[in-house]
């Protein structure tokens, strides 16, 4: 074929810049997930602030998504979908100059009216952009760069908090980063008990540890509460000024080579490789390896260091979307035949088997009857429904389950949180496919339900597997922080398994209106993405045990299966509208 005969390539440059979009879009949700324990600690808040703050975003996120994709069907995507950037990008900036609960919560509200117009106006490009034939496989692209970039969110958030504390900055402890003063002293008079390690904690005191022991154990059987917080105070001023004294002795530099059991951060090893091999090390590295140990012996009482770096982070991610905003603007059209870069082969090509729209015709309204009166619909909301209560765990609570329960320092925990991530794009661009093979090979009813059904029996396999590893011996090779990350994986591939023909599905019957059909769709699914951290926080609470992570897999695995009970009612073959309409 001549070149003129051959279609241009147009339509892929837009569907590839609709992808950066959607990565874009999961770096600035889901940064904020993996730093959510060092926001937390730098901030000040409890659990429950985080899980509205979790929440909150979903809520704007939710309640904005028809008013938001009928925005992108009335005035169009260009100006729409450029704004949508912005405005997320900039609120996502605001998070990290936030200094209290308020203005948090304020930025993430903005975050989620933002993404809220997102993917139903990418749905509308992929629909005007995309032959039918291709629209499962456009639609995985574009979803499965979200799920990219919420597969690298966590090594390069992780790298990044670790260089901007670099390791000039001040270590020693205030009282203000101790938690759990009471805690401390138990765990170290526990210590001193133990005939093996006591030598190693000698260092600290026995008698001041005793008394500090004893002091404690009298402030927590007060019962009034005004008298118990004061006295609190008191105990917690005393461990800072011990943890202090102890820091300037080799005390915990002997415990840091001689203690396996210890989890340290990456640097921490590197300076224990360069003490057992005898090289030269600085009174700064030996300073940050007494902090990264204090942290080590008592993960849940001593604040992290590297919680100074995930302001810096969040800002650079935000701003970095004002550029993503500017590059969309430049390279995408309305519609093919305006694009000056795409010849007649591709625009019929694209048109192929499609109505005849010259696109003068605007949209007068949401079409809001219909969304309430179509029985089919109300199944895809309440699949998305469940379908995001089991998933979003895997991007929100995966991380803190990987640190509280299970002690993972933050480069190896940022590797876990990626890897059920990626495993999730697998599936996603083997659904993506598979439904457009399956709609030729079964039709369009089981090419699109098909699916969703199978998905959703493997993700509640995975959650189930969660809750069988803690049954194993501790000792045993199954039962570790990998193999829990591997299960999750396998809820993450199912999930993005059937996005793809959940998408295609809004597309088989919005006509006009798809980027409200995704849009109402999402609603309903980000609404279960609302009430999911508040279920988690509920189960959880402030202090969780193994029993109450196991409730956590069982919830989420219920979910997945409602999901799937809700997907044998939906039918692709029935349109939204009839024709005219």
């Amino acid at each position: 074929m001549s070149s003129e005969q051959r279609p241009s390539s147009v339509r892929f440059l837009i569907v590839a810049v609709a992808t950066l979009m959607s990565f874009l879009l999961y770096v600035d949700r889901f940064c904020v997930s993996f730093a959510e324990v060092y926001i937390k600690q730098d901030l000040g808040l409890s659990y429950t602030q985080l899980a509205w703050f979790t929440s909150g975003f979903f809520w704007t996120y939710a309640l904005a998504q028809v008013p938001a994709g009928w925005l992108s069907d009335r005035y169009g995507a260009r100006i729409m979908l450029t704004l949508y950037i912005v405005t997320w990008s900039v609120f996502t900036a605001v998070i990290g100059a936030a200094n209290g609960f308020a203005l948090l919560i304020i930025a993430r509200f903005g975050c989620g009216i933002g993404q809220a117009g997102a993917y139903p106006t990418a749905a509308s490009v992929i629909a005007r952009w995309m032959p039918t034939t291709a629209r499962g496989l456009a639609s995985s692209f574009v979803g499965n760069g979200g799920r990219v970039g919420a597969a690298v969110v966590p090594i390069m958030t992780a790298f990044l908090i670790v260089q901007f504390v670099p390791l000039g900055t001040p270590v020693e402890i205030t009282s203000a980063e101790i938690v759990g003063p009471h805690a401390i002293v138990t765990k170290l008079a526990q210590r001193l008990d133990a005939s093996e390690t006591r030598s190693l904690f000698e260092s600290v005191g026995v008698e001041r540890v005793t008394e500090l022991k004893a002091s404690s154990d009298r402030t927590e059987a007060l019962t009034d509460k005004a008298t118990q917080d004061s006295e609190r105070l008191k105990t917690g001023e005393s461990v800072r000024e011990l943890l202090r004294d102890w820091t300037r002795t080799d005390g915990l530099i002997a415990i840091a080579q001689t203690d396996k059991q210890l989890k340290f951060e990456r640097e921490s090893i590197a300076t224990l490789k360069k003490l057992r091999d005898k090289e030269s090390v600085s009174e700064v590295e030996l300073d940050r390896l007494k902090r990264m140990t204090l942290e080590a012996l008592f993960p849940n009482e001593v604040m992290k260091l590297y919680r100074l770096g995930w302001r810096q982070v969040v800002i650079v991610y935000g701003l970095s979307g004002i550029v993503v905003a500017a590059f969309f603007w430049f390279i995408f059209r309305e519609r093919p035949d305006l694009h000056p870069k795409v010849n007649a082969a591709e625009r019929e090509l694209i048109q192929r088997g499609k109505p005849t729209d010259s696109g003068e015709r605007k949209l007068d309204g949401i079409p809001t009857k219909a969304l309430l009166t179509s029985i089919n619909l109300w199944a895809n909301s309440f699949m998305q429904f469940g379908t995001n209560v089991g998933w979003l765990f895997i991007f929100t609570g995966l991380s803190r389950y990987l640190l509280v329960e299970r002690q993972v320092p933050i480069i190896e925990r940022s590797f876990m949180a990626m890897l059920p991530v990626v495993i999730g794009v697998i599936g996603g661009f083997m659904g993506g496919k598979l439904t457009d093979v399956w709609a030729t090979r079964f039709g369009v009813l089981w090419g699109r339900r098909l699916p969703i059904l199978a998905s959703r029996v493997l993700a509640i396999g995975g959650y189930v597997g969660c809750i069988g590893v803690s049954f194993l011996p501790t000792d045993h090779p199954l039962n570790s922080a990998w193999t829990v990350t591997l299960l999750c994986g396998v809820a993450a591939f199912a999930t993005d398994f059937g996005a793809p023909a959940t998408w295609a599905f809004a597309q088989d019957i919005g006509g006009r209106h798809v980027a409200s059909v995704l849009g109402w769709g999402n609603m309903w699914g980000n609404i279960g993405a609302a009430v999911g951290p508040l279920i988690y926080n509920f189960v959880l609470g402030e202090t969780p045990k193994t029993t109450q992570w196991n409730w956590l897999f069982a919830t989420c695995a219920l979910a997945f299966a409602i999901s799937g009970c809700c997907a044998f009612i939906m039918d692709a073959t029935k349109p939204l509208l009839r024709d005219g309409e």
